[in-house]
């Protein structure tokens, strides 16, 4: 006598949203990783804007921006970083690679825009160079606190465009503390929040 099998059931329409849902939600938890991108960008670029404005301002050091060269090492090794990640990882999603994508982008950006503006301006680039990057800054910040869906990056997005236009009116020795406070309003701040997330989602 044969064995009848009896066929599977077709899901529904809202069992099938949930489905997509649940696999949203997941990959999008999957990038929120520990905040790590964000907390060593946000260290490294507020250690060395603050460094450059004490050497400026009051150790009276002319080659301070030099302390810029950290973001080299730190270029160097988001890349190997989101490399390593890659490979480690069994499934890569597309929030991954948007967001991935968009840190590299910004950090081309970053260092074409400094070359540029040196060529063009000369000396002068200095008068409009962190009020540019204070901009740039917010790319990366908002599109990755949209992908994510995480407010407090969203939130520093919006706090690096008001410092932009904030830095046209005051001093350009000031510029450097503008950029301090958006490291941390933006990115800092964010990175331990979303490393307090993660936690959590490993928990449960």
């Amino acid at each position: 006598m044969e064995r009848r099998v009896q066929p599977e059931m077709p899901m529904s329409s809202a069992e099938s949203l949930m489905l997509i849902e649940s696999m949203i939600n997941k990959a999008k938890n999957q990038f929120s990783e520990d905040g790590h991108l964000y907390l060593l960008w946000g260290w490294v670029v507020f250690i060395c804007s603050l460094g450059q404005y004490i050497g400026m301002r009051f150790l009276n050091i002319q080659s301070s921006a030099y302390i810029w060269l950290l973001t080299i090492l730190a270029v160097i090794y988001m890349v190997f970083y989101l490399v390593r990640n890659k490979k480690q990882r069994r499934v890569v999603t597309y929030t991954d690679e948007v967001i991935g994508a968009t840190w590299i982008a910004f950090s081309i950006g970053l260092f074409l825009t400094g070359f540029i503006l040196g060529q063009v301006l000369g000396a002068k680039f200095y008068t409009v160079l962190n009020p540019i990057y204070l901009t740039i800054y917010g790319i990366p910040t908002f599109v990755s606190g949209v992908v994510l869906k995480f407010r407090p990056l969203q939130t520093g997005a919006a706090v690096c465009w008001g410092l932009a236009v904030l830095s046209t009116f005051i001093p350009v020795t000031e510029h450097l503390l503008l950029i301090a406070v958006a490291m941390l309003v933006a990115w800092i701040l964010p990175g331990y929040l979303l490393k307090r997330r993660y936690k959590n989602q490993s928990v449960n």
